[in-house]
């Protein structure tokens, strides 16, 4: 930076900001608090290595992900944002079984509904078809709520909630 102030670097390191500093485009003297932690987790040492090994055009974008996983190293030492990363995919497994039980909901309901709309002369022949079929769409119903309530979400009929003995906890002074 030269003639203003100093990059955050340099004023946290308490050095002479020099014209060509390579940390100067990237760290502003605004923001501080972003550079002592890229600097806490990988030393400005390293950094200003990686900096200069990369072209310009993708330092910026470097920096942004030293400023990511320096934030995610502070906040969780052993896993850094591989723990994030973690959390949200346990997240997006957990919202696809969500709507994967919620369009089996569907296409119950819809076909539940479905067989009423038939003519009286189709009836008389799919009657037991239509039977097993209500009964199916009853049984994965039931087996949807049985995985939903181990896999951490709630059912959305209360009437088919599982009431295994042997999940139950004893207690200890029972």
């Amino acid at each position: 930076m030269g003639g203003s102030s100093p990059c955050a670097s340099c004023k946290l390191l308490r050095r002479r900001c020099a014209k060509d500093c390579i940390f100067a485009p990237y760290f502003p003297s605004d923001d501080p608090h972003k550079f002592a932690m890229v600097h806490k987790v990988f030393g400005a040492s390293n950094v200003s290595k990686m900096l200069q090994e990369l072209p310009v055009h993708q330092r910026a974008d470097a920096v942004s992900s030293l400023v990511y996983e320096a934030n995610a190293r502070v906040r969780d030492p052993v896993y850094g944002c591989v723990g994030a990363i973690s959390y949200l995919q346990n997240q997006v497994s957990q919202l696809q079984m969500q709507l994967a039980v919620a369009q089996a909901e569907i296409l119950c309901i819809q076909m539940q509904q479905e067989p009423a709309s038939l003519a009286t002369t189709n009836q008389i022949d799919h009657h037991q078809d239509d039977k097993s079929f209500l009964l199916s769409c009853n049984n994965m119903n039931n087996n949807f709520n049985f995985a939903g309530q181990y896999l951490g979400f709630a059912s959305t009929s209360s009437s088919n909630s599982v009431q295994d003995p042997a999940l139950k906890r004893e207690s200890l002074w029972t």
